[in-house]
């Protein structure tokens, strides 16, 4: 059954994709950085329409920045640009970990695990598996200089006397060399799909290189150069991959400010062993290989009432649609968390946090639990429990970035404060805080990223009405986080550990028009 849609096809931050099909099934994996679980791979049927189908790990390596100890954290850092293959009946995934500079490997038999880790020897930046006809197994990797090496055939490191060389290289780009690196072999060619910047302005595009085998000369060039009349934001970087019925199709990436990276499906056709992508089409058809097929939603509104304990998600499909350590899988927290701190009363319908540090600021706080934001607009509610809350305690709803904005409930000096906040550049600026009464407070944030806004706007609710505290607050996409803004739930400790809050109700809202 065809199905149609306009790009984006997904309106939310899912970075440096890959995509691969088995049968009449399309499974995609991209960069999660810093969140946890991680690692996180959706599944269609048509290739616009996606859920999720699993995380590949809970935790990394556990080490302290990446569970938020003291002041360390992995922002802007762990996982990048993950390689999704499958081989004769398994599965594979490979990334490396800015933070810990290692190459991991994870396998697995089903996409929804168990999987299991490996490390292969070497680091890879933006590495992709190429699995050949004779058994040979390759690696391409790199930045500016795009290397090929071939590997072990148990994938653990470099193979002794084996190919490594460089396959192309794009030196002297003053904006961005060649990387993104995606490697296949197509009808007996190699190819190797790349992104990086014009060379006389900023602008992301696709190139492709062909060769006739791992060792040849790789030649070709830019296929995609468009924006899609969107600021100047090329299309590119991401996975090609056919149909059932012979048609070809990349699903590659778009900055689109605040709101972080977003796929876009771009049709391709081919002259002789050369790809063609033409223009990014506003519209795009497919074929749905399981027509009337129900997919769950990749952000949602939680109660916290329905789903296993947080101790037992270990059914298969509760892992799938409880993916984060018992929580929906649309949840990821902003690292590894400390599940000693978090409790879920599924009876009342509460997510409880608790703190054992202090903080300086909202970003270094743990078990921030977030979801993605949808382009070009959306908001989130949320009903806080603040009875259990210490002198000097934060707990409420944020714009998680580096430069975030929050409205979130105080005590000082005995009293109970709704606060607006925000950092701007290094400094943390509370703008408005307003005295209110009770144990509960209902708060909410809006955001507005159609045509670059980038604006935050934040709510609490009186009892009445809802009532905007502080400015207007300006999103960032910048390198500290490097990821889209999120919705979060916190709670952190300034003065005394020890405090608890609790979050219920949580509302995602879309306007009528869908966010687009």
């Amino acid at each position: 059954m065809p199905v149609r849609t306009d790009n984006p096809i997904i309106r939310l931050d899912y970075l440096d994709p890959d995509v691969i099909r088995t049968g009449d099934t399309y499974y995609m994996v991209s960069t999660t950085m810093y969140f946890m679980p991680g690692c996180e791979i959706l599944r269609s049927y048509d290739l616009i329409h996606w859920e999720h189908a699993a995380f590949v790990y809970d935790r990394l390596d556990s080490t302290s920045d990446q569970r938020l100890e003291g002041s360390g954290n992995i922002y802007g850092k762990g996982m990048w640009a993950a390689s999704l293959r499958w081989h004769k009946g398994r599965f594979y995934v490979c990334f490396v970990c800015n933070d810990t500079g290692k190459t991991y490997l994870y396998t697995s038999a089903a996409i929804e695990g168990p999987w299991e880790k490996h490390i292969v020897e070497g680091f890879y930046h933006d590495c992709s598996l190429l699995f050949d006809d004779d058994g040979s197994v390759y690696i391409a990797y790199g930045n500016r200089d795009v290397f090929i090496t071939q590997l072990k055939p148990d994938l653990s490191g470099p193979l002794e006397g084996g190919l490594h060389r460089i396959a192309v290289s794009d030196q002297g780009n003053p904006y961005l060399g060649y990387e993104g690196s995606h490697f296949y072999k197509i009808n007996g060619k190699y190819y190797l799909f790349l992104i990086h910047s014009l060379r006389d302005r900023w602008m992301r595009a696709e190139a492709c290189f062909v060769s006739d085998s791992p060792e040849g000369e790789f030649t070709g060039g830019d296929v995609l150069v468009d924006d899609m009349g969107y600021f100047g934001q090329g299309v590119a970087q991401g996975g090609i991959v056919d149909t059932p019925d012979g048609k070809w199709f990349a699903v590659l990436f778009q900055d689109s400010g605040a709101v972080g990276r977003i796929p876009i499906l771009v049709p391709i056709s081919w002259e002789g062993d050369r790809p063609v992508f033409g223009k990014t089409p506003r519209t795009v058809e497919t074929v749905s290989g399981r027509p009337g097929y129900r997919y769950e939603p990749l952000v949602q509104s939680d109660d916290f009432k329905d789903g296993p304990s947080l101790a037992e998600p270990d059914a298969q499909a509760d892992k799938r649609l409880y993916g984060c350590y018992g929580l929906k899988s649309c949840w990821q927290f902003n690292h590894e968390p400390d599940l000693s701190l978090v409790r879920l009363d599924r009876k009342q319908g509460v997510f409880w946090i608790s703190t054992d540090k202090l903080c300086d600021c909202l970003t270094q706080a743990k078990n921030i639990l977030t979801q993605r934001m949808l382009f070009a607009g959306c908001a989130g509610e949320v009903r806080v429990d603040i009875s259990r809350i210490k002198e000097g305690d934060y707990a409420g709803l944020c714009a998680l970035q580096g430069r975030y904005g929050m409205v979130a409930a105080t005590k000082r000096g005995g009293r109970t404060l709704i606060v607006m906040e925000s950092r701007e550049d290094a400094q943390a600026v509370e703008w408005e805080s307003i005295e209110v009464k009770g144990d509960t407070v209902r708060l909410r944030v809006e955001v507005n990223f159609r045509d670059m806004r980038d604006e935050a706007e934040f709510f609490y609710h009186d009892g009445c009405t809802w009532r905007r505290i502080g400015p207007v607050h300006k999103l960032r996409f910048l390198l500290d986080h490097f990821t889209g803004c999120r919705f979060g739930l916190f709670l952190y400790s300034t003065r005394e550990t020890g405090g608890t809050a609790g979050f219920g109700e949580f509302l995602y809202r879309v306007p009528a028009c869908g966010g687009g």
